[in-house]
């Protein structure tokens, strides 16, 4: 790699690729939609993505894009037209991008999209980049018509493409249901999960770091899609088990039972919440094992105590 152009690059993802090039002496420029006071030099301003973007200066000498800028999806959705929002951003953004990239010469472009392109949960198999596509909500389908938009452009230009598709990403910074679920540990109050035996495949956000950096120098990769996770599969309890142990704390357990679980969340139209905590979705890794001989360098317990880390070293900070 000559030189990397990582959009959203001050995101969560983002800062820590940013980070781990800078490790490598690997050249970069970043991309993102409006600088401030914290961003790195090589930092550029973009603006809004969509449709009608231009990129012109922040492809300038670019050999690889890894793309992370994304509409992401929220619990509360404030657009009256989630698919259309989705769609002006993750889709018609990354088309625009994607073929100015190519009339860059850029040589191959990385997009980070989802796991639930394949779907929201799996059942006794886990899912695999041959599983045929079952976006479920408007964030998902945003992911799969972006992947088959790239494609497209792929196979018209000859940009060679590479699409990884992550489950739920933790680690230092980490926001939403994970830090929700790191300050109920830290509480040490008592949780009603001991009952729910699914599984869930995650990813340490310096995992999914170094699985982007492969996908962008291996040979091998062009052309293909990969599920990576951290390759260990955990249920809930598991999970908080392993949080609880990463911050020193004692977890508190109750069971509960699934069935009036789901009942109650159907009364209070919380079905979508508890069915990521009572649902499968785990991730079969191995086709990136197997064709890049790429294996997560962190296990979950040291992504933990990462993440548990930052989120101490966040609280005493907020008392002083």
């Amino acid at each position: 790699m000559l030189k990397v152009l990582v959009t959203g690059a001050n995101g969560f993802v983002g800062q820590v690729l940013i980070s781990a090039l800078e490790n490598r002496n690997i050249k970069y420029s970043g991309a993102v939609r409006y600088a401030n006071k914290n961003s790195k030099n090589g930092f550029i301003e973009v603006g809004d993505i969509d449709g009608k973007t231009d990129w012109s200066r922040a492809l300038e000498d670019v050999d690889v894009v890894i793309h992370l800028a994304a509409r992401v999806h929220v619990m509360n959705e404030p657009s009256d037209d989630p698919l259309a929002a989705f769609t002006n951003v993750n889709v018609d953004g990354l088309r625009n991008l994607a073929l100015q990239a190519a009339k860059a010469n850029v040589k191959r472009f990385v997009f980070v999209s989802s796991v639930k392109v394949n779907g929201e949960f799996t059942n006794k198999q886990p899912f695999t980049e041959n599983d045929v596509p079952n976006p479920q909500d408007p964030y998902a389908i945003s992911k799969w018509e972006a992947e088959k938009a790239l494609r497209k452009i792929e196979k018209e230009t000859g940009m060679e493409v590479v699409i990884l598709r992550p489950p739920l990403v933790y680690g230092a910074g980490v926001k939403a249901n994970f830090a929700s679920l790191l300050k109920l540990v830290n509480k040490k109050l008592p949780l009603p999960l001991a009952s729910i035996n699914a599984k869930r495949s995650l990813i340490y956000v310096d995992n999914l770091v170094d699985a982007i950096i492969v996908c962008a120098s291996h040979p091998k990769a062009a052309g293909q899609t990969y599920l990576v996770s951290d390759g260990e599969d955990a249920s809930m309890p598991q999970l908080i088990n392993k949080i609880a142990n990463a911050l020193n704390k004692p977890s508190y357990l109750l069971p509960f039972p699934v069935s009036i679980m789901r009942l109650l969340a159907k009364l209070t139209c919380k079905s979508a919440s508890v069915d990521r905590l009572t649902q499968s979705l785990m991730i079969d890794s191995s086709k990136i094992h197997q064709e890049l001989d790429w294996r997560p360098p962190f296990t979950m317990e040291q992504g933990l105590k990462v993440t548990a880390d930052w989120y101490r070293k966040s609280l005493e900070n907020e008392r002083v």
